[in-house]
């Protein structure tokens, strides 16, 4: 375990920087959801992606704003994070992603592996995909039963394969959502990963929103959080490349413990994402609320909202509930993350004090 006083001393210093993001925010994580269309029905799926028809940019659309943001902003610093629904369902999508190569942005992508055979590898490999993440979310029944699609566990362990076979991306990594369900086979993935040439494993757990809002059956208990994150820092201490997600403050003890840094929620300071209709919002995961929505690319260049909106984003969650404020981790934690946090009663969802700390 890392120093107390020295993770103290740092979380103090984030916090400094974090009112500093809030006057001069960098954008370094632009997500591009580009459907709402995906081959897969999952129970947690916290944009509800499916047999879904909604509005999409054009190649042009996506051609003009791509070339804005490189001559407003620069490519540099920056990476594009591709999202859906599933990104392969987008017929249009090495074209592009071809334009965003011949752009100079790096780009990584988060998907199902289902479509993904060598073929498609090396046509990713093209268009210069560095990252993949694939989720996982279970040994093979309760996968294809979580994620309600026969047969998806040996199509995306194929696909897995086949991005390790054509090689030389800079990281393919496996996404395993923890439920209360799957929690127990943690140990037994870990030795089916670790046989696998894949970088890194990130192991989150299941978010309150969404369709996971009609599964309180699989919301971990306070238990299974500390199950999940002991065993996550076990590993860690072994040297294995297994880390937590972005998500929550967890407290003095397990911050550093289980990733690369320290908790800091990123909406609207590193981060913005264009959804699939063209609205600009922070983070795919935040509710779609209506005033969330900072523009549409459409109609408003991109880089004028980054600079002149988003403040909705750029201040303290814990300034608006009681018990949070007066909280003797406000400071580290700022009302946790945005994704998380309820717009109608004005507090968090999931809270990680009085049970990690």
């Amino acid at each position: 375990m890392l120093d107390i006083r020295m993770k103290n001393q740092h979380l103090r210093q984030l916090e400094e920087y974090r009112y500093y993001l809030f006057k001069e925010p960098k954008l370094k994580n632009l997500f591009l959801e580009l459907t709402l269309r995906c081959n897969e029905h999952c129970l947690h799926c916290g944009s509800w992606c499916g047999d879904v028809k909604s509005e999409e940019l054009t190649v042009e659309d996506y051609r003009k704003l791509l070339t804005e943001v490189k001559e407003d902003m620069t490519t540099y610093g920056k990476m594009l994070c591709i999202t859906g629904g599933e990104p392969l369902l987008r017929n249009e999508f090495f074209d592009i992603m071809g334009i965003a190569h011949d752009l100079g942005f790096h780009w990584g992508m988060t998907s199902n592996a289902t479509l993904i055979d060598d073929e498609v590898a090396r046509d990713l490999k093209k268009v210069g995909m560095g990252t993949i993440s694939v989720s996982i979310d279970g040994l093979e029944d309760y996968h294809d039963a979580f994620r309600r699609t026969p047969g998806g566990y040996k199509k995306a362990m194929s696909g897995i394969e086949s991005l390790l076979r054509v090689g030389t991306f800079k990281a393919v990594q496996v996404t395993t959502v923890v439920t209360h369900q799957n929690i127990n086979q943690l140990e037994e993935l870990f030795k089916i990963f670790s046989e696998m040439d894949i970088d890194s494993w990130r192991v989150i757990n299941m978010e309150p929103m969404g369709r996971a809002k009609d599964h309180p059956d699989l919301i971990l208990t306070p238990d299974d959080y500390r199950y999940l994150f002991e065993f996550i820092r076990q590993k860690r201490i072994a040297g294995e490349p297994v880390c937590y997600g972005c998500s929550h403050y967890l407290g003095l003890e397990y911050e550093r413990e289980v990733r690369d840094w320290y908790y800091l929620c990123t909406a609207g300071l590193y981060t913005a994402s264009i959804c699939a209709n063209g609205d600009i919002i922070a983070c795919l995961d935040i509710e779609r609320r209506p005033e969330f929505v900072q523009g549409n690319v459409l109609r408003d260049r991109f880089s004028d909202v980054w600079r002149n909106k988003f403040q909705i984003f750029r201040k303290d969650l814990s300034e608006e509930n009681e018990k949070c404020s007066k909280c003797d981790q406000k400071n580290f934690c700022h009302g946790d993350s945005y994704h998380s946090w309820d717009f109608d009663k004005h507090e968090p969802m999931l809270c990680f004090k009085d049970i990690l700390f």
